[in-house]
């Protein structure tokens, strides 16, 4: 279970991120809304799943899902670099991400 809810907060981080960019600065007031709401509600997540998961695997998990789904958001959806190089670094967090979930013992 605290592997699902870590899943569910990494996936709110990357929203919270891309109404990070919608609010322009918080100056427009829905997304700046979501954002705050998407923010509290993955790090509330994060916390329920660090009751039983090892606080240094959970973080870099969390961190890991939300930088790469961003990056990926970024690509798909405002037209970032989609570069060869940037696209494996991408990949090579994804793999850490991964790995992580692999060899924890929780």
């Amino acid at each position: 279970m605290a592997w699902t809810l870590l899943g569910i907060a990494g996936v709110l981080e990357i929203a919270f991120a891309y109404g990070l960019k919608l609010s322009e600065g918080f100056t427009r007031l829905t997304p700046g809304l979501f954002a705050a709401a998407t923010g509290l509600s993955s790090l509330f997540l994060l916390s329920m799943s660090l009751r039983t998961l090892p606080v240094g695997t959970a973080y870099a998990v969390w961190t890991g899902i939300g930088a790469a789904g961003t990056a990926v958001v970024g690509i798909l959806v405002l037209g970032d670099s989609a570069a060869p190089l940037r696209v494996l670094c991408i990949v090579l967090i994804l793999a850490g991400v991964i790995g992580l979930k692999l060899v924890s013992a929780t």
